[in-house]
């Protein structure tokens, strides 16, 4: 059974820019995966960012590309992701994942993966 813990969430403003954690118990380059997804009240949880292949590739959603960085420290088995140029529309619940299937192809869907944070909230005042 891997752990995964989420901290780094707060309210910001438009424009801010807040850094999420995830802190597994279980090593981070056997996990095949690992990402971020949100979800926002009333709407479907959506794939944020992930990283694979030992960290040398990552993949990010349309709406976040350019804004935020997934990133990693494979020596506290930590998975990061930074995001700048916050936008009310980024107000959603974080969760951390990992351990997908290896199918690089379905790296930002949910049902791909195996294990989940309890997630942290990310608010986005205009």
């Amino acid at each position: 059974q891997v752990q995964l813990v989420e901290s780094g969430g707060g309210s910001v403003q438009a424009g801010g820019s807040l850094r999420l954690s995830c802190a597994s118990s279980s090593s981070i380059y056997r996990a095949y995966c690992m990402g971020w997804f949100r979800q926002a009240p009333g709407k479907e949880r959506e794939g944020v960012a992930a990283l694979y292949t030992g960290g040398k590739n990552t993949h990010y959603a349309d709406s976040v590309k350019g804004r935020f960085t997934i990133s990693q420290d494979s020596a506290k088995n930590t998975l990061y992701l930074q995001m700048n140029s916050l936008k009310p529309e980024d107000t959603a619940l974080y969760y951390c994942a990992s351990h997908c299937s290896g199918d690089y192809s379905r790296v930002l869907l949910a049902s791909d993966y195996t294990y989940w944070g309890q997630g942290t909230q990310v608010t986005v005042s205009s």
